[in-house]
C-alpha cells in the first residue's frame, strides 16, 4: 500500500528518485558489449549495429538470449547468463561511476530522499556492482530483473520499485539512459529525466524524457527542482539539447 508520500511532484513535494544502474548510476555499457559479444563470438555469432543497440536498450538478460538464440530452456538460459556473467566479470574492473552521481546520491540522501535502482540487470550483477563501488548503502530498494516478469518498456519495474519505497508514482522521479526505461518509467506514471550517455538527446526527449542531461556533473537539488518546476508538456527545451550536446 502507498504510504502517506502522495502529493507528488505536481505540488512541488519530491519523495523518492529511481535510477537505472547501467549508463545513470555506473559507466558500465562499454564493459557490458564487451562481455556480450566475447560470449556471443564463443557462440559463433555476430553482432550487427542493431543488435548492439538492443543490448543497451534496458532489456532483461533472457530478453537479450531470446533475441539472438530464440526459445530457450530454462537450463540454457541459466548456462549462457552465467557464461556472460564471467566474461562482465572479467571486464568490471572497467565499470566506473557515472560523473558527478557519487555527489548527487550524498545530496539526495543528506536531503532525505529516498533512492531506488530499477535495472534489468540480475540480481547478482546488480549486487556484485554496487558492492565493489561501495554504493550498496546509497538505496533503500533495489529491484532488478528478477524481480520482473516483463523487463522495460513494460512498466512493472517502476510500479514496483515506487511500491517498495512506499511512494506514489506522481511524488516519484526516474533517471533513465534508454528509450524502453524512460517509456517503462513514463508506463507508471512516473516522470524521468535521460542521462544521454550513448543515445541522441533528441531521441531521449522523443521518447518522453522531461529533460536530458550529459552527466551529473554540477546537478543539484536546487537545480532540479526547477527542471521539475516546467509544464510538463513542454520537455527539454532545444536549447537544452543543445547544451546537452556540447
Amino acid at each position: 500500500m502507498v504510504s502517506s508520500r502522495t502529493n507528488g511532484l505536481r505540488n512541488g513535494n519530491l519523495q523518492a528518485v529511481i535510477l537505472d544502474m547501467d549508463g545513470v548510476i555506473v559507466d558500465s555499457h562499454p564493459a557490458h558489449l564487451r562481455a556480450w559479444q566475447r560470449f556471443l563470438e564463443t557462440l559463433g555469432r555476430k553482432v550487427s549495429k542493431s543488435d548492439l543497440d538492443y543490448i543497451l536498450d534496458g532489456r532483461k538478460r533472457t530478453e537479450i538470449l531470446h533475441h539472438f538464440f530464440g526459445e530457450l530452456s530454462e537450463p540454457e538460459i541459466l548456462e549462457y547468463g552465467n557464461r556472460k556473467d564471467r566474461f562482465f566479470q572479467q571486464a568490471a574492473m572497467d565499470v566506473t561511476p557515472v560523473p558527478g552521481v557519487l555527489e548527487f546520491l550524498a545530496e539526495l540522501k543528506r536531503r532525505r530522499i529516498a533512492l531506488a535502482v530499477a535495472t534489468s540487470a540480475s540480481a547478482t550483477r546488480t549486487r556484485s556492482t554496487l558492492q565493489r563501488l561501495q554504493l550498496s548503502n546509497h538505496f533503500d530498494v533495489v529491484v532488478t530483473g528478477d524481480d520482473i516478469d516483463k523487463g522495460k518498456p513494460d512498466p512493472a519495474i517502476y510500479r514496483l520499485a515506487c511500491q517498495r519505497l512506499g511512494v506514489s508514482p506522481e511524488s516519484a522521479l526516474a533517471f533513465e539512459d534508454a528509450v524502453s526505461g524512460i517509456r517503462a518509467a513514463k508506463g507508471a506514471g512516473v516522470r524521468c529525466i535521460a542521462v544521454s550517455g550513448h543515445e541522441p538527446p533528441n531521441k531521449l526527449c522523443d521518447a518522453g524524457a522531461h529533460h536530458v542531461i550529459k552527466n551529473f556533473v554540477g546537478f543539484s537539488l536546487t537545480r532540479l527542482k526547477g527542471i521539475l518546476g516546467r509544464n510538463p508538456q513542454h520537455p527539454a527545451s532545444l536549447q537544452d539539447l543543445a547544451t546537452v550536446a556540447q
